[in-house]
């Protein structure tokens, strides 16, 4: 088989019909289910398949296929979805095919670009004369909460020189993302009688000071701090809970701060700068109030510079397939990219659909694109392992 022939159609829609089947909704994950039909589709191409269950039902795969000497490439994208939520037009676990349109959980994010993945490894398993290297096809759990599987297999370490990341980008290439971290913060008071109000320290008002205090740190400081794809970080507040009854002053308020970091920040400098204005909030007016936890998150920021061989092959791969306006562009949010750079990789985010349709009721992946990107996928890979 030549890498000119064109992917099967058919068989990515019945291997997406098939992963959107499977229920990998986060929470609970289980995307134990997933991993076994990869590898079901992988091993009898040649793959060495490593099954990595790092606790009940949650498992990473990696499939592995040496062809010579030359560099290491994985493709990597994420098992796990969002779970269903209400408002669907059909069942969301049963593919649909309407207006050039699939319709499924998943079917974006991210077992469309899955089932392009698996699509392009075939081509590049069947065609090994035309490339030397290494290929890795590296499908984690837990992408949507906290990015456990990616963080877990990075860090052991794995040699990879380039990776595409699969996520919703329209068949563009995304060279960088934003990354985020989530403090909970309580401020405290001293409860009270509500009818003696002076007898106490309304916790609610003194979260309040705080509030406006995050409000002028992010105008006047964290806004400025700017990416020219990612564009500004940003903080603010998420969630906000005080009080426990009717007739009490509160004695604890608790605020979920949600801090958004571009590339070239440092995620410990960024969690000094967070303990400095609580600091800056006591000195101000005697305000009391500290990080109780660290809410789980994708991860940090992360960038590949746009002159890298990763990025120019994506570009050059996407314009080949029609894409006029390639890129590179960048995350607002964030993705595990972040984590394949961390191991020393290069790589680049490129899959079909678009962000704005995840996560939602009758999401979906437009038929084109999603054929589209296995010949995409495939190409770059293709140019970075050139024999």
């Amino acid at each position: 088989m030549s890498l000119a022939v064109a992917p099967d159609a058919a068989r990515m829609r019945r291997e997406l019909a098939d992963l959107v089947a499977i229920r990998s909704e986060n929470p609970p994950g289980r995307e134990v289910e997933v991993a076994h039909y990869i590898r079901a589709c992988l091993a009898p191409l040649g793959f060495e398949i490593a099954l990595d269950e790092y606790n009940p039902g949650r498992v990473n795969v990696e499939a592995k296929l040496v062809n010579g000497p030359g560099p290491v490439f994985a493709f990597n994208t994420h098992m796990d979805v969002v779970p269903a939520g209400e408002g669907w037009t059909s069942d969301p676990f049963v593919l649909r095919e309407a207006d050039g349109r699939l319709f499924g959980r998943g079917a974006c994010d991210c077992k469309g670009p899955l089932a392009a993945m698996l699509e392009a490894v075939r081509q590049l398993a069947a065609g090994r004369a035309s490339w030397s290297g290494t290929l890795l096809a590296v499908f984690v759990a837990d992408e949507e909460i906290a990015s456990e599987g990616a963080r877990l297999y990075a860090s052991r370490k794995p040699k990879i020189d380039f990776a595409v990341v699969g996520e919703p980008t329209s068949n563009t290439v995304y060279s960088a993302h934003k990354g985020s971290l989530r403090p909970l913060v309580r401020v405290h008071g001293v409860p009270a009688h509500s009818g003696s109000p002076h007898l106490g320290e309304n916790a609610v008002y003194r979260a309040g000071e705080l509030l406006a205090l995050i409000a002028e740190t992010h105008e006047a400081d964290v806004r400025h701090r700017a990416h020219p794809l990612v564009g500004g970080a940003s903080l603010t507040v998420t969630r906000i809970q005080g009080g426990h009854a009717d007739n009490v002053l509160p004695g604890a308020c608790d605020m979920l701060l949600d801090r958004r970091l571009v590339p070239g920040e440092d995620e410990e400098a960024v969690k000094a700068d967070i303990a400095a204005l609580l600091v800056r909030a006591h000195e101000r007016s005697g305000l009391r109030a500290e990080i109780l936890d660290w809410k789980p998150t994708t991860g940090g920021a992360t960038e590949t510079a746009p002159d890298r061989p990763i990025v120019q092959a994506s570009l050059a791969a996407c314009r080949a397939h029609g894409i006029a306006d390639a890129g590179p562009f960048g995350f607002q949010g964030a993705c595990d990219l972040v984590h394949f750079r961390s191991t020393g990789a290069e790589g680049v985010v490129i899959g079909p659909g678009s962000l704005s349709v995840a996560h939602k009721a009758d999401e979906f992946v437009p038929a084109d694109e999603f054929e589209l990107s296995a010949l995409i996928y495939r190409d770059v890979a293709k140019a970075m392992l050139s024999a």
